[in-house]
């Protein structure tokens, strides 16, 4: 986890900006492939799951990316006139979302054809059955508190592990303004230290610098 979403700094995105901050497009470019990856939580209960139907009727902590949370804003806040605005996680006017997932062009896959039905009250707005689906429902706060965070000094200490730097390591210099000479475009990134260790941090930051 960032250090960033708890608005400290952290090793890792202070790294990407060294790099960024050179000017150099190679480095820029390991800089974006390095960024952080973006996630939302929210609490969701399986309406209907053919593929594993003991799941149906159960609250699950559901992480997603950019795309969903688009179309969760866009029924927040519609981005045209005329479209119906509600919030979703609403247990008496929210709706219904249907998850579709395919592969996409890039071998990805892309959740574009998902969509929410008309806003309907969950569980017929049943009220003993909204309070047992209420309370199955996990602490989104839990995500923010900061002990489930590694320290600064961990976090630089696995980051360096990874690139193979020592902690005093210098940073990446900054090319002279105007002077194009001192730019060297083919000196290669750090390399990634393959390893054994079952680390998930080590793997976490591996993944991520190998893009």
């Amino acid at each position: 986890k960032s250090l960033t979403t708890l608005g400290r700094s952290d090793p890792a995105s202070e790294a990407n900006s060294e790099l960024w901050n050179t000017g150099v497009d190679a480095n820029k470019k390991i800089a974006s492939s390095r960024k952080r990856r973006l996630k939302y939580h929210s609490n969701i209960m399986v309406i209907n799951d053919p593929a594993n139907p003991e799941n149906n009727g159960k609250v699950f902590l559901f992480a997603y990316g950019k795309k969903l949370n688009e179309k969760i804003q866009n029924a927040i806040k519609p981005a045209f006139a005329g479209e119906k605005k509600f919030n979703p996680f609403d247990f008496w006017q929210g709706a219904d979302f249907k998850l579709k997932v395919r592969m996409g062009s890039n071998d990805f896959p892309t959740y574009e054809d998902s969509a929410f039905i008309d806003p309907a009250p969950l569980a017929g707005g049943d009220e003993a059955k909204l309070e047992e689906i209420w309370s199955q429902e996990y602490s989104l706060n839990e995500l923010l508190d900061p002990k489930n965070f590694k320290s600064y000094e961990e976090l630089k200490a696995t980051l360096n592990r990874v690139l193979e730097v020592s902690s005093d390591a210098e940073s990446p210099s900054k090319p002279a303004a105007n002077d194009s000479s001192n730019v060297d475009t083919k000196k290669p990134a750090p390399s990634v230290r393959s390893t054994s260790t079952d680390d998930p941090a080590l793997k976490t930051f591996a993944s991520l610098l190998q893009g």
